[in-house]
């Protein structure tokens, strides 16, 4: 199958066969539908998403992994019922962009690309830097100067180039785009293999829970690359018909700082203006989503929604979620924050087979978590 980019904006189609992060007239890309996968595809001496390589868009196997994906899907007692935490605070840098940025660098090798850069509150930057450098390859990572000091000391230990940006995340993006004639622009919200790399979240899920899908997964969300993985991949699950339904979706927001929820309770499919506030889940703190009418579309067609957690409601959750034993960041700490909504508003039932994702390990955030659970040690 002839893998190619189409524009979102007008509808142009090329080859994948070079490096490109977006349309000549300034719109994203969407990678056409790739294969489809059956249980019979999976290559099951791989313990990582490599073991999905037959329904992934590259042209060989991968040149450089980590081990990346298939991480555990454990079970939890949360608000009296029985619940599946997916802990991608488990991937090799710690955050689930492990699955994106795997799927990027591998594209970029097979079409040749020379120094990168990106633009990141800190997880998606110490997953570029580290696959960069395990690839060879040139790396700086714009960032906010407010961001969690353990994220910048990753990013800077690979070696790659850290550039501090004062003021607003969108900000820290206008540096990243103002540097795009200087090295490859290999971002995390624009490039489609991104979303190619996510959707291994989905095989993931129904392979775990035996071949079956859940009715409800829960994504902390910022510019919504998981929710789209998660559409793409059951796109290619049903093709092949290993599936006949869709769990819900659900796009767990921080009320300071929701795009989508603003779009949402607009009742519009673009972004529209919001008054953003500081939030302590800074791994989601988008203000202008890149491809805010697909997610909303993926959210409708679930069946599942927004949910919006207001800043008081995370800190509990992240105690809580610790004495599980389940150590995160405060952005991974909204998904239990959700769980707990929607249990008590009805939206989500005990019986029902639920995810949430948990995107970030918790010493990401080590200093900022001891302040919010008020731990002297």
């Amino acid at each position: 199958m002839r893998i190619g980019f189409v524009c979102a904006a007008c509808g142009r189609t090329v080859a994948a066969d070079r490096p490109v992060w977006r349309c000549d007239c300034g719109g994203h890309l969407n990678l056409t539908p790739g294969a489809g996968l059956t249980r019979g595809d999976i290559d099951r001496s791989e313990a990582s998403l490599w073991r999905y390589h037959a329904a992934l868009a590259l042209a060989g196997p991968p040149r450089v992994t980590l081990g990346e994906g298939w991480t555990p899907l454990v079970s939890r007692t949360w608000e009296g019922a029985q619940i599946f935490f997916k802990l991608e605070s488990q991937m090799p840098t710690g955050s689930f962009k492990d699955r994106g940025t795997a799927l990027v660098v591998n594209h970029l090798l097979e079409v040749g690309v020379g120094p990168v850069h990106e633009d990141s509150s800190g997880n998606a930057g110490s997953s570029l830097a580290t696959y960069a450098a395990a690839a060879g390859i040139p790396c700086r990572i714009y960032v906010p100067a407010a961001a969690p000091r353990a994220k910048v000391v990753q990013i800077a230990a690979t070696g790659a180039e850290v550039c501090a940006i004062p003021g607003t995340r969108q900000a820290v993006t206008d540096a990243a785009l103002a540097a795009t004639g200087e090295s490859f622009y290999a971002s995390h919200n624009w490039h489609p293999y991104f979303i190619e790399g996510t959707k291994t979240l989905a095989f993931e899920l129904w392979e775990q829970l035996g071949f079956a899908v859940p009715d409800n997964v829960l994504v902390p969300t910022g510019y919504g690359s998981n929710i789209l993985g998660l559409a793409r991949g059951l796109d290619a699950l049903e093709r092949t018909g290993e599936v006949a339904r869709r769990p819900r979706l659900f796009a767990v927001q921080a009320a300071n700082c929701a795009a989508f929820a603003a779009a949402w309770a607009a009742g519009q499919d673009r972004w529209v203006p919001f008054e953003a506030q500081p939030t302590v889940a800074d791994g989601i703190a988008t203000q202008r989503p890149v491809r805010t009418a697909e997610v909303l579309a993926a959210l409708r067609r679930s069946g599942g929604g927004i949910a919006t957690v207001p800043e008081e409601a995370i800190a509990p959750a992240l105690a809580t979620l610790g004495r599980l034993g389940l150590f995160v960041e405060p952005t991974a700490a909204t998904a239990a924050a959700a769980l707990t909504q929607l249990f008590r508003d009805g939206t989500i039932r005990p019986g029902e087979t639920t995810v949430a994702v948990l995107t970030g390990h918790g010493l990401k955030a080590a200093d900022r978590i001891g302040e919010l659970l008020r731990i002297d040690a």
